[in-house]
């Protein structure tokens, strides 16, 4: 009984943040105007200079970095949506109600999973357009996908951390787009690690954006994998993306429970 009235406060929770997106459909401009932005400028901009090392198209190249990039930076919605809950008291009429309390956090990751995939959907439609086309078999495929989400699902719980952590929405998002956007640039998402200097290149190594971005290009079947570099999570990428998004899991989503009792206390 107690979980099916925990999946039903879920399930209401994420139903009311799907309306009120709908009431505010400019909040999904970091999900549908971004993606085919960055996917058309990065492409034809940083393209047009970027050389891979063992050939392909920079086209082939860059999906499932701009993939990334775009599901990393679009993650900081998370923070935003639940600081502008706290600030506007909607929490605190919640917790008057007999709901299972982690279903504000449960429905806010959910909301914003279903997000992602609308921003992978408009990456994938903007790169298909301008000519990149996967090479893999239906599964593979599939699963380069899939990591992608999963990973998104985990960085968001980090997110939820950073939106209870500070004190409006403004604030938020400053935080989250400070601390996520260098986690998407200094990766193998836009440029091959081979040709950057010794100390971002090092940290690209164990970027596990990184490691997410490597494993999807080889599932997806496109040019640009690393090879040649003697970095366990980019010798091992699809293993290394699955600890990455658990061990995100694993930390985030106490810390983000814990911080959710600690702001919402009396």
């Amino acid at each position: 009984m107690r979980i099916r009235q925990a999946v039903r406060d879920v399930a209401v929770l994420t139903v009311r943040n799907l309306i009120h997106i709908r009431r505010e459909p400019l909040r999904l401009s970091d999900a549908t105007v971004q993606p085919v932005l960055f996917t058309l400028l990065f492409i034809y901009v940083l393209g047009a200079g970027i050389i891979l090392p063992h050939g392909g198209t920079y086209t082939e190249f860059a999906i499932a970095g701009l993939l990334a990039m775009n599901l990393v930076t679009s993650a900081i919605g998370t923070a935003v949506g639940l600081s502008d809950d706290l600030v506007s008291g909607v929490i605190d009429r919640f917790r008057t109600l007999p709901m299972w309390k982690p279903a504000v956090l449960v429905g806010r990751s959910l909301t914003d999973l279903l997000t992602a995939m609308l921003c992978g959907t408009f990456v994938v439609l903007t790169g298909v357009v301008v000519g990149w086309r996967p090479h893999g078999d239906v599964g593979s495929v599939i699963g380069g996908f899939a990591l992608f989400l999963l990973f998104s699902y985990a960085l968001s719980w980090g997110c939820a951390c950073i939106g209870l952590f500070s004190r409006d929405a403004e604030s938020s998002q400053g935080l989250g787009l400070v601390l996520l956007f260098p986690l998407a640039i200094i990766s193998d998402a836009l440029v091959p690690v081979q040709r950057m200097a010794l100390v971002p290149r090092t940290i690209a190594e164990w970027n596990p954006v990184s490691a997410v971005t490597t494993a999807s290009r080889r599932l997806l079947g496109n040019p640009g994998a690393a090879t040649g570099i003697h970095a366990w999570p980019l010798e091992h990428p699809v293993l290394a993306s699955v600890l990455w998004s658990v061990a995100l899991l694993i930390v985030f989503a106490p810390l983000a429970a814990r911080l959710y009792r600690t702001r919402t206390a009396d």
